[in-house]
């Protein structure tokens, strides 16, 4: 049996004990209902209070049938709760309890669907970045490794509508869906957008007939892992040193050279609707902005010092680590 049947079974004794005290005080000694549940309480929980009146002969052996009744279920209660901490279940949902109110009060946050391969790379980069996360996985093994790296988590199918809410599909930013079937990560993805329709959503995908689907369901982006590992791959034959200057352009700080993406929304509102070069970030801190998203997401590569710094796009920005440093303390 388990542990919560067990403890609803403790319950149900108890009050059927009751119950059955004050049947058993109102017929034996006539006593009205408020006096038969004080008798009652007062014999099962051996406070040793006064009687309501002297007790016949078959009081005192119905109160003693109470007495050692309530003492057999006292003892059940105390293996029951024993066994429920002894076994870690109330402390886990002590901790589950405790999670998921950090889930509900999280905001902004990115959802990773599945930690695999391609899962923990996207909570390492997220977490290498200080994005709040949450990852979802039905795999009770991966949950203790995710449990340990002190990351937010949500056991389930990613598949399930009610999994996406308890993970906060509602208030994210993002989703990130990196399940092994392509069918999953298309179920996602039309779940996740019904519940939030701002977010951006990621996708895995294994073959390219999937990609058309995935962005009918509502995918902002489709990623290829197999196709994308290949291409690079063949790209370090034809163009070895292009490819190896690309590799880093590092977006994880872990070398000296970095990619930066400044939204201009954020930019002090002088510099709103003026040019890239009122800003003059090469002065200021070194970086070079090598591109701009505009507001209709298109994007410029190498931009001209007079493009103008309009509301909803955003610059990519390439320094070394200190001169990104300088931009992220001045923006």
């Amino acid at each position: 049996m388990k542990i919560k049947n067990k403890l609803i079974t403790v319950l149900l004794l108890a009050f059927v004990l009751i119950g059955i005290g004050i049947i058993g005080y109102m017929n034996i000694g006539n006593y009205t209902f408020v006096d038969a549940l004080y008798m009652t309480v007062i014999t099962i929980s051996t406070v040793g209070f006064g009687e309501v009146h002297p007790s016949s002969e078959y009081e005192k052996l119905f109160t003693i049938f109470l007495i050692f009744t309530s003492i057999g279920i006292y003892a059940y209660i105390v293996s029951v709760v024993t066994e429920y901490i002894a076994n870690g279940k109330f402390l886990d949902e002590l901790k589950f309890k405790r999670m998921q109110k950090k889930i509900q009060n999280l905001k902004g946050h990115t959802i990773v669907c599945g930690y695999g391969r391609n899962g923990k790379q996207a909570v390492l980069k997220l977490k290498n970045h200080g994005k709040a996360c949450v990852i979802i996985e039905s795999d009770k093994e991966i949950l203790k490794i995710i449990d340990a790296a002190n990351f937010l988590s949500v056991e389930g199918n990613a598949t399930n509508d009610d999994i996406l809410v308890k993970a906060g599909i509602r208030n994210a930013s993002n989703l990130i869906t990196t399940l092994p079937s392509d069918a999953d990560n298309l179920f996602v993805v039309l779940s996740a957008r019904q519940y939030n329709g701002n977010a951006t959503l990621i996708s895995r995908a294994s073959n390219d007939t999937s990609e058309r689907k995935l962005r009918i369901a509502g995918a902002d982006n489709v990623i290829m892992p197999d196709k994308l590992g290949g291409d690079h791959m063949a790209s370090l034959v034809v163009s070895p040193d292009i490819i190896e200057f690309v590799d880093k352009l590092s977006l994880n700080g872990d070398c000296m050279t970095n990619l930066e993406e400044v939204i201009v929304n954020k930019l002090p509102k002088e510099f709103i609707n003026k040019t890239l070069s009122d800003l003059d970030l090469r002065r200021k801190t070194g970086c070079s902005v090598i591109g701009v998203k505009t507001s209709d997401n298109e994007y410029i590569i190498n931009p001209e010092s007079n493009v103008k710094l309009v509301p909803n796009s955003k610059l990519i920005v390439l320094g070394r680590e200190d001169q990104i440093k300088k931009l992220q303390e001045l923006f």
